[in-house]
C-alpha cells in the first residue's frame, strides 16, 4: 500500500476537480485475472456462448482440428494459460463476435484482430497464415502470456514501449500502466477508445459488487474507500485506517469499479476521538456515533485531556448520528476486555454491557494489539448482557473441517464458492484466517459472491 498524502491534499484526493472517469487509462485489468485460466470451464463457456451464433458453429482450432468454438477457447486458455473470460471480451471487442447471432466469414477470420493494424489489409496475403477463427484465438493468447508480459517480465516492458510504471502518450493523453496485464493491452490495442470499450464490456459480462466492509483502493492512488451499505466512503488519513481497519483487507481495483458506488460520508477521525463542536459540545466518537459528554465534571473524571480536543464544525458533527450521552455514571466509554482469571473467558465492556468474545480467533480478528485486564466473575455480573462480538466486517474466513471461504458482510457469511470468484475479487489467499466450525457458524449464511455472468 502506498503511504497517504498530506492532509491537505486529501480532498484532491477523494474529490477531484476533474469529473470522475467512467473508464481509467492506467488501469484496465489485473494480472492475476489476465491469467486466471481456471475462471471458466468449458460447459461454462459454452453456455455464455449461447447468447450468439459461435455456440453452434465448429471451426479449425490452430492445428487445423475441427472443433466446437467454446473447445477452441477453452483448450487455448487452459495451453496458454490466459482467462477465457478475456479471450470472451477480446472476441466481442474485436468482431463482436460474441453476441452476434450470424457473424460473417470475415468476422471468424480475424476473431481476435491478431495481426491487423491500422494501416494493414486483411487481403494482404503476408497476413494469410494468421487467417481463421482458430489461429485467431491461439496467436491473441500466445501474444499477452508468452509475448508482451515475457517481455515486460523480463525488460521492464514490451518489445515495442509499454510497461508498469512507463509513461507514454496514447491519443493525445498521458497514459501510465499500473500493471503488465494493462500495458500489454496497450501493446495490442494501441489505443484508449479500444481498451475502454474492452472495460466496458468486461465490467457488463464479469463486473462484480462488493460487499459491504470492503476496503478498495484504486491502484496506482493513494485513497482507501470503505464500501458500506452501497456508498463508497473515503478514509482520510492513515490513522483513522489504523484505528478502525485492518490494511491487509484493502483490495486493489480499477477506479472505474470505484465509480459504481456513489460517495458516501468520509470517515475523518480516528476511533474515540474527542471532537469539540462550534457551539462547544464536546462529545465522545466510537464508531460512526457521537456521545456527548455531559460535564467537564465528567470529562476529566474519565481521564480525558482538553490537549486530545479536535475542533468540528456543524456540518461536520450532522454526519454522525446522536448515541447515549456519557454521564459521571457511565463505564468505560472506551471500552475494555478483561478476562476471568481462572477460566480465561473474555469479555468487552462497553456502555455499561458485558460482550462476551467465545474465541481467540474473534479476540485477534476485532482487537489484534488487545491488552487484556484480569478480573474476577464479580467485577464481570456487575455489568448487563449485551450481545456476543463476532467476526468483523470484510474479514475472509473458514473453518476448520471444509476448505469453504467466506467474506463476513453485514453480519454475515457470504460463501466464495470457487477459486476463481476469490480471485477476481482481488483478494489473497494469505488473509483467509482458519476459525473452530462453531465459531464461522455463529455468523448467519448469506448469498454466494458471484461475477456477473454467473
Amino acid at each position: 500500500m502506498k503511504p497517504f498524502l498530506t492532509l491537505a491534499l486529501v480532498s484532491a484526493i477523494f474529490f477531484p476537480l476533474k469529473s470522475a472517469l467512467a473508464f481509467d487509462p492506467n488501469f484496465i485489468l489485473s494480472d492475476e485475472e489476465l491469467q486466471d485460466s481456471q475462471a471458466m470451464d468449458l460447459n461454462q463457456i459454452q453456455a455464455f456462448l449461447e447468447r450468439g451464433g459461435l455456440a453452434d458453429l465448429k471451426l479449425e482450432d490452430h492445428t487445423g482440428r475441427t472443433r466446437d468454438a467454446a473447445d477452441i477457447i477453452w483448450r487455448t486458455a487452459q495451453q496458454t494459460h490466459i482467462n477465457p473470460k478475456f479471450l470472451l471480451v477480446l472476441l466481442q471487442k474485436e468482431q463482436s463476435l460474441i453476441e452476434d447471432e450470424d457473424p460473417t466469414q470475415k468476422q471468424l477470420d480475424w476473431a481476435a484482430g491478431y495481426a491487423v493494424c491500422d494501416h494493414c489489409s486483411m487481403n494482404d496475403p503476408l497476413l494469410s497464415r494468421w487467417k481463421g477463427f482458430g489461429k485467431q484465438v491461439n496467436s491473441a493468447a500466445l501474444q499477452f502470456i508468452e509475448g508482451y508480459l515475457q517481455d515486460i517480465y523480463t525488460h521492464g516492458k514490451t518489445a515495442g514501449k509499454y510497461g508498469p510504471g512507463v509513461p507514454v502518450v496514447i491519443d493525445g493523453e498521458t497514459v501510465v500502466p499500473v500493471n503488465a496485464a494493462t500495458a500489454a493491452m496497450y501493446a495490442y490495442t494501441p489505443h484508449l477508445h479500444g481498451n475502454e470499450n474492452f472495460v466496458a464490456i468486461w465490467n457488463r459480462w464479469f463486473g462484480r459488487e462488493y460487499p459491504s466492509g470492503s476496503l478498495l483502493q484504486a491502484a496506482g492512488q493513494d485513497g482507501v474507500w470503505l464500501v458500506q451499505r452501497g456508498y463508497r466512503r473515503p478514509i482520510t488519513s492513515a490513522s483513522v485506517l489504523s484505528s478502525r481497519f485492518n490494511a491487509d483487507l484493502i483490495i486493489q481495483v480499477s477506479a472505474t469499479v470505484l465509480e459504481q458506488f456513489p460517495i458516501g460520508t468520509p470517515i475523518s477521525f480516528p476511533n474515540y476521538s474527542l471532537l469539540r463542536e462550534e457551539n462547544g459540545k464536546i462529545s465522545l466518537l466510537v464508531d460512526d456515533t457521537l456521545r456527548h459528554i455531559v460535564s467537564m465534571e465528567t470529562f476529566n473524571k474519565i481521564g480525558f485531556s482538553e490537549d486530545e480536543l479536535v475542533s468540528i464544525t456543524s456540518e461536520e458533527a450532522a454526519n454522525f448520528t446522536e448515541g447515549d450521552p456519557i454521564t459521571l455514571t457511565t463505564t468505560h466509554p472506551q471500552g475494555i476486555l478483561l478476562q476471568i482469571k481462572d477460566s480465561g473467558a473474555v469479555f468487552y465492556i462497553e456502555n455499561g454491557q458485558r460482550h462476551a468474545i467465545f474465541d481467540k480467533s474473534i479476540l485477534e480478528a476485532r482487537f489484534p494489539n488487545a491488552t487484556l485486564t484480569p478480573a474476577q466473575p464479580v467485577d464481570i455480573e456487575q455489568y448487563s448482557e449485551g450481545t456476543p462480538l463476532l467476526l468483523p466486517e470484510g474479514y475472509l474466513v473458514r473453518g476448520v473441517s471444509e476448505p469453504a471461504v467466506y467474506v463476513i458482510s453485514d453480519g454475515k457469511r457470504l460463501p466464495i464458492q470457487t477459486e476463481s470468484v476469490f480471485l477476481g475479487y482481488g483478494y489473497k489467499w494469505e488473509n483467509v484466517h482458519t476459525v473452530p466450525d462453531d465459531i464461522l457458524a455463529l455468523q448467519p449464511l448469506g448469498e454466494a459472491l458471484a461475477d456477473a455472468a454467473e
